[in-house]
């Protein structure tokens, strides 16, 4: 196949390496954008930029921000005695989405997995614990991390790590979806529903 234009190519290539994008789905983009006016693809050149640039990690909680400490860490009508500890930052925003916790987060910045050589020292848990320890006065450390063997793993071992403190640990219900039916769930999802059933 001959090349008609190796800026058009490059642009491809990088755009096939965005999450969830073949390269037939990247040439689509690529083209749409190259049909856009110059100040559209300026605008968002630029917020890729203010992306990268201007987007820092919250030193308390984790979680990306436009300041340090985030909004949510900063809010002073955000409840003190919980904590929510998420996997990634991205949790913390589908869980605000709910409207239905107030308290403040903790981003461990992923889950403890040996396939793939991350222990517990390349993960936040330390920072936990210093929250915990600390002058918060933490009465409540909620785990909401994914139901899968890294996720448990990793919600066992925090869980024997905040034992001295004399805090309460809780972890967020897992079970079957609102509006699912029971022949597309999963045997694990089917089995922690019963496991984790609670009064009607």
């Amino acid at each position: 196949m001959q090349i008609t234009s190796e800026y058009l190519e490059r642009a491809i290539e990088q755009l096939s390496k965005l999450p969830g994008t073949g390269r037939k789905s990247a040439q689509r983009i690529a083209i749409h954008l190259l049909k856009q006016n110059d100040e559209y693809a300026l605008k968002l050149a630029n917020a890729i930029i203010d992306l990268k640039n201007k987007v820092t990690r919250c030193s308390v909680c984790g979680n990306v921000s436009d300041s340090d400490p985030c909004k949510i860490c900063d809010n002073p009508k955000r409840e003190n005695g919980q904590i929510c500890v998420v996997e990634e930052f991205n949790d913390v925003y589908i869980i605000e989405k709910t409207n239905e916790f107030r308290g403040r987060y903790h981003v461990l910045g992923g889950v403890i997995s040996p396939m793939d050589n991350i222990g517990p020292d390349q993960l936040r848990i330390q920072d936990l614990l210093k929250r915990v320890g600390g002058n918060e006065h933490i009465d409540e450390v909620i785990l909401a991390l994914n139901p899968d063997a890294e996720g448990e793993a990793t919600s066992y071992y925090v869980n024997k790590l905040l034992i001295p403190y004399e805090v309460k640990v809780t972890r967020i219900a897992y079970g079957i979806p609102m509006g699912t039916e029971l022949e597309f769930i999963d045997e694990a999802t089917l089995s922690r529903a019963f496991t984790s059933r609670s009064s009607f």
